[in-house]
C-alpha cells in the first residue's frame, strides 16, 4: 500500500501548492504487462508523477493525456496495445506484450468522495476494503464514472452508484470479493453498459521485530523501503532507541511477558525474533505459537529452534502441526546470505513470498509468470436482457 500512501501524500502537497491533479489507474490487462490492474499514478499539471502504471514506457503518453483530462475536467479511458510491433515505443522493447487499459480521471477537490478521500478512508484504518472503479470498456466515448465506491470490512459504504440498476448485483459482488479476496473485472449489461473493476485492498504489512541489535538495522531499512509499518521491541532501553532506528514507526521497551499487550496483531502482522537472547526468544515463542500468525521468523540455526520447541513441550505446552506452519526457522530464503544485509534481504523476501502464497522460486523456471485470470472480463446477461450476477 506504499504506492497509495505516496499518492495521497503527493496529492496533499500538490493541492496545497494549488496544482491540479489527475489519477491514472490500470483497470484491465489482457496478456502481459509490467503492472497489473490496480496500479496507479498521480499526475500533477506541472508533470510531477507519483506511482507507476508501467515500467516507464507509458508514463510520458499518460502525462499528455492527463493534461487533456485536467483541461476538460472529464475522465478518459486509454488503451495501449503493446502486442503490435508498431507500438514498440509503448513497451515491446521493455518486454511488455499485452493490451493495457488505463483510466485517467481528474481529481475534484470539492467532491467529498473523490478517489483521494476514498484512499484516505482506507489508509486510516487497518481493515481490508473493496474499492470499486467503473468505466465503459467497449465505448471509450461513454461516461467513465471512475473510482466511485468503497465497501468496508463492516460492509459500510462510502461513495455512490452511478447507475442504480446495477447496485444490487455490484454490491453482492463487492461483498463476495471482500469475503473471498479475489479482485475481479466484470461487465454489467443493463441499459448502459459498464465495466467494473472490483479490487480488494489489504492493509500494509505490520512488521514486529523483536531485538534491537545491529543486525536489525537493515531489516528496518529494507522494510521501510517496502512501506511496511515497523515496530521494534526489545527489553534493553539503551539498544532500542530512535537514534539507532529512525525509520521504525514505533519502539517498545518491554519484557517478553509485557510485549504482546502493547501491540496489535492481525492477519497482516508478521514477526521476526532476533534478540539473540535465548530466554527472551523462547518466552516470546511460547506466546506466539497458539496465535498461529501468518509468519514468525526465528533467527539462528535449526538446532536452536528445535531446542526451544522441545523445552516448551517438556513444560507441558501442546504444539500442533498448524502452529508449526507459521514458524520459519532458520529464517529467510536460501540465497547464500552471509552478512546482516544479505540475511535481512532473505528474510524480507521470504515474508513477501509467504504473504503472496509463493515459494520463492526463480521466475525463469515458471511456465506462466502472471496469472491474469482474475482480470478477465466476466459478462453476465440473461436472455431477457436483465442483469445476471456471478463471479467465476
Amino acid at each position: 500500500m506504499k504506492e497509495l500512501q505516496d499518492i495521497v501524500t503527493a496529492f496533499d502537497k500538490a493541492n496545497t501548492e494549488g496544482k491540479q491533479t489527475a489519477l491514472a489507474t490500470v483497470v484491465h490487462v489482457e496478456g502481459s504487462s509490467y503492472r497489473r490492474a490496480g496500479a496507479r499514478m498521480l499526475i500533477a499539471d506541472d508533470g510531477q508523477l507519483t506511482g507507476a502504471i508501467s515500467g516507464g514506457c507509458l508514463e510520458g503518453d499518460a502525462l499528455r493525456k492527463a493534461r487533456l483530462v485536467m483541461a476538460q475536467n472529464k475522465p478518459m479511458l486509454v488503451m495501449y496495445d503493446t502486442t503490435d510491433d508498431d507500438d514498440a515505443k509503448f513497451g515491446v522493447g521493455l518486454g511488455c506484450n499485452g493490451v493495457i487499459h488505463i483510466l485517467i480521471e481528474p481529481i475534484f477537490t470539492d467532491k467529498q468522495d473523490n478517489p483521494i478521500n476514498l484512499f484516505k478512508l482506507f489508509l486510516s484504518k487497518r481493515q481490508p476494503v473493496v474499492l470499486v472503479t467503473l468505466f465503459s470498456l467497449n465505448d471509450k466515448q461513454a461516461p467513465q464514472p471512475g473510482t466511485c465506491l468503497i465497501l468496508t470490512e463492516k460492509e459500510e459504504l462510502r461513495g455512490s452508484f452511478p447507475d442504480k440498476a446495477i447496485k444490487d448485483a455490484l454490491l453482492a459482488d463487492a461483498k463476495d470479493v471482500l469475503k473471498n479476496g479475489n479482485s475481479v473485472t466484470k461487465t454489467y449489461l443493463y441499459g448502459d453498459e459498464f465495466t467494473c473493476f472490483i479490487e480488494l485492498l489489504q492493509p500494509t504489512v505490520s512488521l514486529l521485530i523483536f531485538g534491537a541489535g545491529n543486525d536489525a538495522i537493515p531489516v528496518v531499512q529494507f522494510a521501510h523501503v517496502l512501506g511496511w509499518h515497523i515496530t521494534l521491541i526489545d527489553g534493553r532501553a539503551n539498544y532500542a532507541v530512535a537514534a539507532r532506528f529512525p525509520l521504525a514507526k514505533r519502539i517498545v521497551i518491554a519484557k517478553p511477558e509485557q510485549a504482546l499487550s502493547q501491540v496489535t496483531l492481525d492477519d497482516r502482522t508478521v514477526i521476526v525474533l532476533m534478540t539473540h537472547n535465548y530466554n527472551y526468544d523462547i518466552a516470546m515463542l511460547k506466546q506466539l505459537l497458539p496465535l498461529e500468525l501468518t509468519y514468525v521468523a526465528a533467527l539462528g540455526p535449526k538446532k536452536r529452534l528445535m531446542r526451544m520447541l522441545d523445552e516448551l513441550k517438556e513444560e507441558g505446552q501442546e504444539i500442533t502441526p498448524s502452529q508449526l506452519k507459521s514458524i520459519y526457522g532458520p529464517a529467510g530464503l536460501d540465497i547464500g546470505s552471509e552478512n546482516s544485509d544479505e540475511i535481512a534481504l532473505s528474510i524480507l523476501a521470504e515474508i513477501q513470498a509467504v504473504l503472496k502464497l509463493r515459494n520463492g522460486a526463480s521466475l525463469r523456471d515458471k511456465v506462466l509468470v502472471h496469472n491474469r485470470k482474475a482480470e478477465q472480463i466476466i459478462q453476465q446477461e440473461q436472455p431477457d436482457g436483465k442483469l445476471k450476477s456471478a463471479i467465476l
